[in-house]
């Protein structure tokens, strides 16, 4: 699958997995905390910062009318109307340019997540250097052939999306200009559970779209995100909060620091792994290869004397014949004296 560029980062199966640290709304509304989180994800070696651009009046009705209130006593938000929701969620619009900056300086990836289209028009001043689409606006087509529009690369997420429904989004992307695409693989449930991941899913969406494939990921932990990478994910993204105890909409289920660096560290450990198809030693394995199994002579031996199994045997070294010709040496004889721990090679025998 062809490798794409986001900023000056080469995103594709020869790079190791871009890891994108989510801010969300675990800047707890301090502008002070935000920042932080752009030096800790930077410490924790994270690629990029990504942000949410909307307010509560672009996503949702200042109603408390059936629907517009969470009802479900499992949710981390259950009682909470959208609106009050989001206003507290959002991230202030005046604080982008200071983020931007902060992360510009910082040698971070800056871009967000725009929630309509006044979003896109004001991100666009930024020079991001990509635009993602959430699993809850997949299905927002006019918003996705705006974003498209722009020319930059679009990521994604495909939460809850059929195989037909996200077909018709690729297609509207692709319609509008989007050339440089990738899918993350989405559950949209916080948090998700492994379980619920059906990560198989990644290559054949890779596939089935033509295009780089990732996760956006919600389950506790890394190991998830290193099992998508195994499966050919390009892109990681976490929700990521400087400390989870101290609260925010989103701290139950996002990487504090360490986490974070272990999970880039992990990430690109499997893709390290990865390789490519081979089979044999290789050039460190070489060195290996003398603690292989071969045939030696196990009891000193006289010339004319037959190989027999107590006298022959397969062990550790590897400098003897190999153990494929054991059966075949049963019976030969010896043409001189042979001392006990001799590698057996086939002039012993000629």
């Amino acid at each position: 699958m062809q490798a794409i560029m986001l900023g000056d980062r080469r995103v594709g199966p020869d790079s190791p997995p871009l890891v994108v640290a989510e801010m969300s709304g675990n800047h707890n509304r301090s502008l002070d905390v935000a920042l932080a989180m752009v030096d800790a994800a930077a410490d924790a070696g994270a690629h990029a910062m990504k942000l949410q651009t909307y307010t509560a009046d672009t996503l949702t009705l200042d109603v408390a009318r059936e629907g517009f209130v969470i009802e479900d006593p499992e949710s981390l938000w259950a009682g909470r109307s959208l609106y009050e929701l989001y206003e507290e969620a959002h991230t202030p619009w005046e604080w982008h340019e200071a983020i931007f900056a902060h992360c510009r300086e910082r040698g971070l990836m800056c871009f967000s997540t725009p929630f309509d289209e006044t979003a896109v028009d004001f991100l666009e001043r930024f020079d991001p250097p990509c635009h993602k689409i959430a699993s809850f606006e997949n299905g927002h087509l006019p918003l996705i052939r705006k974003v498209a529009a722009t020319g930059r690369p679009m990521l994604m997420s495909t939460g809850m999306a059929t195989a037909a429904e996200l077909d018709e989004a690729v297609r509207a992307a692709r319609e509008a200009g989007c050339r440089e695409l990738v899918l993350l693989k989405c559950t949209s449930t916080y948090p998700a559970t492994p379980e619920d991941s059906d990560l198989r899913t990644t290559p054949h969406m890779r596939e089935l779209f033509g295009c780089q494939v990732g996760l956006s990921d919600h389950t506790l932990g890394s190991g998830v995100a290193v099992a998508a990478v195994a499966l050919g994910a390009t892109v990681i993204e976490k929700h990521f909060t400087l400390d989870r105890s101290a609260g925010g909409v989103d701290a139950a289920f996002s990487m504090e620091p360490d986490e974070m660096r272990r999970l880039v560290e992990e990430t690109e450990r499997a893709w390290q792994a990865l390789g490519s198809v081979r089979y044999g030693p290789t050039e460190r394995e070489k060195g290996s290869l003398t603690f292989r199994r071969s045939l030696y002579v196990a009891e000193d031996m006289r010339s004319g004397e037959a190989f027999t199994t107590e006298n022959l045997r397969v062990v550790r070294p590897g400098f003897g014949l190999h153990p494929r010709h054991y059966e075949t040496l049963l019976g030969k004889r010896v043409h001189r004296d042979v001392e006990k721990g001799t590698p057996v090679s086939w002039e012993l025998i000629g």
